[in-house]
Parts: C-alpha cells; sequence; structure tokens
C-alpha cells in the first residue's frame, strides 16, 4: 500500500525518505541523542535541502557524489535548476524520486539499537531520470509543469576538489534571479594599445527595464575565459569566494535541520556547523598580476589599463545583481596587445650626413657596414641640443662610449668586413637632435667645420650705443666662413627662452634675409690670437638683440655658436 501525502505533508515525507535511505530515524528534540546522532558520519551525510527560490553555494570532494533534494508540493508546476561548477567541471543529473510503500511517520524519541538500525535494508527506487549534464557550463533544467514529488540532485567532480553554486526555484517567471543578457552578450574591444584595451558591451536588461540593481564586474586574465563568476572568484582565492567545506560527515547545513523544525541553540553547535573557513589544504593562490576582477559599477565601457606589451589576455565581463549576489556571464573575448614599436636601424652610407631625432630619454640606433675592406672609420657627431651618450660596437665589441656636446669626430681603427652598430641615447632634459656622418674615405676637409672649445659670444658693454653692439667670438686654424644675424625680441625675452631655441644645427638657411648682418672668412695660426670681432650697426635706441654666429664647414653643414642677447643704449 503506498502512503498518500496531501500538499503539506511533503515536508514529513521527505523526513521519511531520509530516515529510511539511512537507515535511521530522524534526531528528536532529545538534545543527548541530537549531539550524539550529529556527530554520526552516516546520519546526515548526502541529505541537503535546496531552498525554493534561493541560490546556495556548496563544496564537493573528488570522487565524493552529493545529493540535494528539493519538494514540489503541487501537479503543473513550473521548474527551474540551475547549476554553476566553479573550480572543475562537474557530473550532475536530476531524478524525480518514488517514495518507500511502507514507512512511518511516528518516533517515540526513544534511541534505538545500533544493530537494529543496520538489519534495516529497506531501499528506495532510484527514480526516473530527468535530465544530467557534464562539463563546466552553467547549466539549466527548465520545465513548464512538473509533476508533485521528491526531487533528487546528485552531484560528482571527478577532477579536485570543488566549488559549486545550486539554484532552483517553483516560480522562474518571476523570480529571475540571474541578470538577463541582451540580444547580444558579446564583449567587443573597441581600442587596442600596448598596454591598454578597451571593452564595451550593452548593457543588461535586467537593470535597465526592470530597474534592478545590477553592477558589472570585469575579469582579466592570461589563460582562459571564465564561464562564471564563481569560478573567476575561486581562482583568486579559494579561501573568500564561497562558503566553507565542511569536513567529511558534516557536509549539512542549519538549514536542514530549521526545514524540521528543530532549533540549533548550542553556541558550539553552531560554530561546528558553520565555520566560515576551509579546512582543508591548498594550493598558492595565483598572484595577483595573473588574474585581476575590478567592480566598476553600472558602466558598460572599460579601459584595462597597465597590461604589457605582445600579450594575449582574456576579458569576461559579468553582470551582477547586487541585492542577490547572483551573476550572468556574458561571452568573453581575447586580444593580444601590440608589441613595443620595433627600434629601426638607420643605414649609413659611407660619407653622407644623416639626420637623427630622437625623444626624451630615447635611444636610436646606426648600422654602417663599409663594402670594401679599410683601416679606419672616421664617425662625425653633431648634437644639436643637450649633450648625448654615443656607444660604438665593431662586430659586437664595444668600442667607445661617451657623452658628446657640439661636433665630436672620432678615429676608430677599422677591419675588413667589419660592421659597426652606433648607439645614440637622448637625453632626460629634452628631445635631441643630431647630424651623424660615416666614412672611410680619407680627407682632408671635414665635412663639418671645426670649432673652438669655447662658443660663446662676448658682448662689450662699454663700446655699446644707441645704434650698435661691438661682439667677439674664437675662430681656429682652420679657415672657416662665420655668417652673423641678428633679430630684435621683446624685453621679457630671458635666458630660458633663448635656451628653448638653441638648436646647433638650424643653420642660415633658416633665417630671413632682413636678419643677416654679414658674412666673412677668418683663421689664425695661432690660437691664441684666434678671436675676431664685429660691430653690428644699424640698431634701434633702447631695444633688444639676439645676436647669431654661424659657422659653416666646407661642405656647407654649419654650426651656431651660443646666441647672446644684447641691449643698445636708450640715451646716448
Amino acid at each position: 500500500m503506498r502512503l498518500d501525502f496531501g500538499p503539506q505533508g511533503w515536508p514529513l515525507a521527505l523526513a521519511l525518505l531520509l530516515g529510511v535511505v539511512v537507515g535511521q530515524k530522524l534526531p528528536t528534540r532529545d538534545e543527548g541523542l541530537f549531539q550524539m546522532q550529529i556527530r554520526d558520519k552516516t546520519l546526515f551525510h548526502d541529505s541537503s535541502i535546496i531552498p525554493d527560490g534561493a541560490e546556495i553555494s556548496g563544496y564537493l570532494f573528488r570522487d565524493t557524489p552529493k545529493r540535494y533534494y528539493f519538494v514540489v508540493e503541487e501537479d503543473n508546476t513550473p521548474l527551474s535548476v540551475t547549476v554553476t561548477p566553479c573550480d572543475a567541471p562537474l557530473e550532475w543529473k536530476l531524478t524525480l524520486q518514488e517514495l518507500p510503500e511502507e514507512a512511518s511517520g511516528e518516533g517515540s524519541g526513544e534511541p534505538e539499537p545500533l544493530d537494529q538500525h543496520k538489519q534495516q535494508q529497506v531501499t528506495v527506487d532510484e527514480g526516473t531520470e530527468l535530465f544530467s549534464y557534464k562539463g563546466n557550463d552553467v547549466e539549466s533544467y527548465v520545465a513548464t509543469s512538473s509533476p508533485s514529488g521528491l526531487y533528487q540532485l546528485e552531484m560528482l567532480s571527478t577532477e579536485k576538489d570543488s566549488n559549486f553554486k545550486v539554484y532552483a526555484t517553483t516560480t522562474p517567471a518571476s523570480d529571475q534571479p540571474y541578470p538577463e543578457l541582451p540580444y547580444d552578450p558579446r564583449v567587443d574591444i573597441t581600442a587596442l594599445g600596448r598596454t591598454t584595451v578597451t571593452l564595451a558591451w550593452k548593457p543588461t536588461p535586467t537593470g535597465v527595464l526592470m530597474g534592478q540593481p545590477v553592477q558589472y564586474c570585469v575579469v582579466i586574465n592570461k589563460e582562459h575565459n571564465f564561464k562564471s563568476l564563481c569560478a573567476a572568484e575561486a581562482k583568486i582565492s579559494a579561501d573568500d569566494a564561497f562558503m566553507a567545506a565542511p569536513k567529511p560527515g558534516r557536509d549539512f547545513s542549519p538549514f536542514d535541520f530549521a526545514h524540521f523544525g528543530f532549533v540549533h541553540s548550542d553556541n558550539n553547535l553552531n560554530r561546528g556547523l558553520t565555520s566560515n573557513k576551509i579546512s582543508r589544504s591548498y594550493t598558492a593562490k595565483p598572484k595577483a598580476s595573473d588574474i585581476q576582477k575590478v567592480c566598476i559599477g553600472n558602466k558598460n565601457i572599460f579601459t584595462v589599463s597597465g597590461l604589457k606589451p605582445d600579450t594575449q589576455y582574456y576579458f569576461d565581463v559579468f553582470a551582477v545583481n547586487s541585492a542577490t549576489n547572483t551573476s550572468t556571464a556574458y561571452v568573453g573575448t581575447f586580444a593580444r596587445t601590440k608589441e613595443e614599436a620595433r627600434q629601426k636601424t638607420v643605414e649609413l652610407k659611407d660619407g653622407k650626413v644623416s639626420d637623427v631625432f630622437i625623444k626624451r630619454k630615447g635611444s636610436k640606433f646606426l648600422r654602417f657596414a663599409p663594402v670594401s675592406s679599410h683601416q679606419r672609420v672616421t664617425l662625425f657627431v653633431h648634437a644639436c641640443l643637450d649633450s648625448v651618450q654615443v656607444q660604438v660596437r665593431r662586430d659586437g665589441k664595444l668600442l667607445l662610449s661617451q657623452n658628446v656636446e657640439g661636433v665630436r669626430q672620432f678615429q676608430l681603427r677599422g677591419k675588413p668586413k667589419a660592421k659597426y652598430l652606433i648607439r645614440l641615447r637622448g637625453s632626460r632634459k629634452g628631445a635631441s637632435t643630431l647630424k651623424v656622418l660615416a666614412t672611410t674615405k680619407p680627407s682632408s676637409k671635414q665635412p663639418f667645420p671645426s670649432l673652438p672649445e669655447d662658443t660663446r659670444i662676448k658682448a662689450f658693454d662699454k663700446l655699446r650705443t644707441c645704434s650698435s653692439a661691438t661682439v667677439a667670438w674664437l675662430g681656429t686654424q682652420d679657415r672657416n666662413k662665420f655668417c652673423v644675424y641678428k633679430k630684435e625680441v621683446s624685453e621679457t625675452y630671458g635666458e630660458e627662452q633663448r635656451r628653448r631655441e638653441q638648436n646647433q644645427c638650424a643653420g642660415p638657411e633658416t633665417r630671413r634675409k632682413s636678419e643677416k648682418v654679414l658674412c666673412k672668412y677668418f683663421h689664425s695660426p695661432n690660437l691664441q690670437k684666434a678671436v675676431t670681432t664685429e660691430t653690428i650697426t644699424g640698431l634701434e635706441p633702447g631695444k633688444t638683440y639676439l645676436l647669431d654666429v654661424y659657422v659653416v664647414g666646407h661642405s656647407g653643414h654649419s654650426v651656431k655658436y651660443q646666441s647672446k642677447l644684447v641691449k643698445t643704449r636708450k640715451y646716448c
């Protein structure tokens, strides 16, 4: 004879079923017996209740199946069960259980002999299998009309100990526990750089249309996309992301007892049942740089920064219901950041000048490969602005490393079929501009003009008039052409502005014809007497002028002396 339970009798039916499965009556309110029985590993093992309309978190030991039960009290009831694997793939199946034909709900409250419990061999039908799944996807069983009865969810993890989440409801249409995905659930990459990636996605209708509190969390890592937020959180921190993993024999929760009407008031017992720390050992956590989780509120555009160039990253976005803490995963994406800009090696041609620009703190590589055998290489470096560091290697061997200001000439010993790599490193103050020439051809005339050690222009204050200024500068033993230019500037023109405009590589061709004063040739065999003077006329009283002297080499390359500010007398 089958027992007939009314709609309100399912809790009693469940209690009877569990008592039959384990061959043991449910614990009574006898406190001593109750505490004795909960220490029995077999008593409530594999017997947990899934509440209607609430997501629960659980833990599986490897190769140890676990069963959850869910009651549907009326026929033709909608049913939805969702399982979310976190750490590893799961095997799970949902069955509709048949109740035992002979069972009694009566309990005397007196403990029965253990031998008598062991002799009870009443079994329960395995039930009707409704759905099964194996994998690590978030999977659901959904039925619009289900019969009343006891539903069993059996779960197994064969790879490793694992966390999971389960949600079951008989009102799926009204619950809507998980944020709904938009019609296009993909995460798009709208901008890609060397260290940044910009992501965009369509907002969830749950927050826009239904007014529920929804925020977005972005997960970045280098390994793979995640199919659930709990999987990402498990990777980040096994200690903090999930509920505690119970010790063997205690994988039940206080909810089970409250469902049957028992009140667990013992504080020590509560601590034993609801420990907040996982007792099992874990491997080392991943480094913070390996996986990151950032929650950004309700924005649906986010730029990830601080990435490494030429590195593949995986990006996942999760819509999280802030009220229930349930989440839904968008379709993740991945991208490889752009490579660092490769340094181009400039090829130097024998005897030809190359213009080189270097960013602040940057560097440039030049390569010189003579086509014929040679005994010597002459290298000219003209630093137009601040000083630069010059390194020269011949077939990998370091030949020189020096800081260069102005024009410098280096003589390098040659070698048959040798190749020269020149590295120029810029200044920390600002960008650098250079002119570089390498040649194996002997020449009595250098492409760059020779310069004295002191390239300042001296103004004679006592010789100033209302319309003229007299200046002097040093020359060399080589006969060079000198050109003088003037430009009227404002009284606020200072030394700082002069330094910013001081580009020794900018030649006379960049000046206006009206600014030219004169050009002349000058040299002196005696360096002690290699000084020349010039009086600049046609100036206006009380005005400030910027004076420049250019020395022009035989091949047309010029070098500018340090500019000089002079002011004519206002009254004469």
